[in-house]
């Protein structure tokens, strides 16, 4: 999908290491334990959602940060995102 001849994407950007959340990117440490400690402590903290600071948001983008680095948590955004696309009758990236 474009928006105004931009493409729209969520996820990490493989080359720049950046979160992409629509037109927001958010870059990430070069260190993998400290993207590990960011992503577990946003997911543990999400788990809290109902105190009123933190907020259940930060389970999926502490998991999109996990994603990165852990294999398990990567094919399972990966299997996420292709049901998601197939759901919504897009075309995945792998040009089904």
């Amino acid at each position: 999908m474009t928006n105004g001849g931009r493409k729209r994407y969520f996820g990490i950007d493989p080359q720049t290491r950046q979160i992409v959340l629509g037109k927001w990117r958010i870059r990430l440490p070069e260190s993998p334990a400290l993207r590990i400690a960011i992503g577990s402590l946003l997911v543990v903290c999400g788990l809290l959602g109902f105190l009123p600071v933190l907020g259940f948001w930060m389970v999926p983008l502490g998991l999109l940060v996990l994603s990165h680095d852990i294999p398990a948590v990567r094919r399972a955004r990966r299997r996420l995102a292709v049901w998601w696309a197939r759901r919504r009758g897009t075309e995945n990236s792998s040009g089904k």
